[in-house]
């Protein structure tokens, strides 16, 4: 039978208790998830030979956490990537929102979701291992509109799947836009760079950017681009590091439209070759932002010391499409009044 274990992670310098859940499946996979900022702190999955690892970057204590401007595996809202120049217009209103990246605003805000302390219940359904956060975002909550109720639900099966399921409503039109910014490396979070990662997207576009990473409004094919992922291939592949050629400084930071996005069809798959483990995800999420490390170099480092390092890791945050609420050809990100915001991902591991 699985186990749900709850301990103190800190005292935030609000007073509010912080507090650590480990969820463990009975094939010895487990996940530690943080009530500050909804964090996934760890994610321990057996390779090919059975060895049990920690597969995701996370930080040992709750002042990292605070400090670390990487979002390193938190919950992101409300409205999640890059919004131009911090600017929307809302049924005819114009909304000024904070400018916390390069003259944008990005992942909620500098006092986003990602900076507060969530409600917190688990459970078990069944088999089923199930933590249930939640947050109250006010009217007015870094400059967005309405009253907003979230509730993300963190599942681990005995199937070896880690499900991730946002439900939230609103009392006056928002924007909603939720992901989880988790970095993997499926080696081990200490385990080097995952340029030779295999990755599959089901993907034919992806939004072309300008500069600071801000889409342009095109939504392009990426066939015979780097960012052509449809047959799997490794990360690195087609990247030179040495230059800008991809709009980031060897690297992607880009966001990817799903061909067909549904929980029944396989949106993605990450496999590691050198330790065998593979991650499929499902998402009824439109996108995926793929950021593979290019600005990993925080002075804060990991769990038990490990420093940072350029593509230490990466990122498959499914989400809509960054900056949607200022182009009419991209995903609608407004939420009304009545209306349920209900998006899941799951990520499943395995082994080859």
């Amino acid at each position: 039978m699985g186990s749900i274990k709850k301990e103190l992670f800190g005292v935030h310098e609000s007073g509010r208790e912080v507090y650590a859940y480990t969820l463990e499946n009975n094939n010895g996979m487990k996940v530690k998830l943080i009530t500050y900022g909804g964090a996934i702190a760890e994610l321990w999955v057996p390779d090919r030979n059975g060895r049990i690892n920690d597969v995701v970057c996370g930080y040992d204590d709750l002042e990292s956490y605070i400090k670390s401007g990487e979002y390193v595996g938190v919950l992101i809202g409300r409205c999640c990537n890059r919004i131009a120049d911090g600017r929307f217009t809302l049924d005819g209103k114009e909304y000024q929102l904070s400018k916390n990246s390069l003259n944008g605003h990005l992942h909620g805000g500098p006092t986003g979701f990602h900076t507060r302390i969530w409600d917190d219940r688990a459970e078990m359904i069944g088999d089923d291992l199930c933590l249930h956060l939640s947050i109250f975002s006010p009217d007015g909550d870094e400059n967005y509109p309405g009253n907003l109720k979230l509730t993300v639900t963190y599942t681990l099966t005995e199937n070896n799947e880690l499900k991730l399921r946002y439900i939230a409503e609103t009392d006056k039109r928002t924007l909603a836009n939720f992901t989880n910014h988790v970095f993997f490396n499926l080696d081990g979070y200490a385990a080097g760079d995952i340029l030779s990662h295999k990755l599959y997207l089901n993907a034919d576009r992806y939004n072309e950017v300008r500069e600071l990473c801000i889409p342009n409004g095109n939504l392009a094919p990426v066939e015979g681009t780097p960012f052509d992922f449809r047959t799997p291939k490794n990360i690195g592949d087609g990247l030179d590091m040495t230059n800008e050629q991809v709009q980031i400084p060897g690297g992607i930071d880009h966001n990817f439209i799903f061909n067909d996005p549904s929980l029944s069809v396989k949106s993605a798959e990450l496999y590691s070759e050198r330790s065998g483990r593979v991650m499929s995800m499902y998402t009824d999420q439109p996108c995926m932002q793929l950021y593979i490390g290019n600005m990993m170099k925080e002075d804060v480092p990991y769990k038990n010391g490990v420093p940072h390092r350029l593509r230490h890791a990466l990122c498959m945050e499914t989400q809509a499409m960054p900056d949607s609420p200022n182009h009419d050809n991209f995903t609608n990100v407004v939420l009304n009044p009545g209306e349920i915001y209900d998006k899941t991902t799951i990520y499943a591991f395995g082994v080859k």
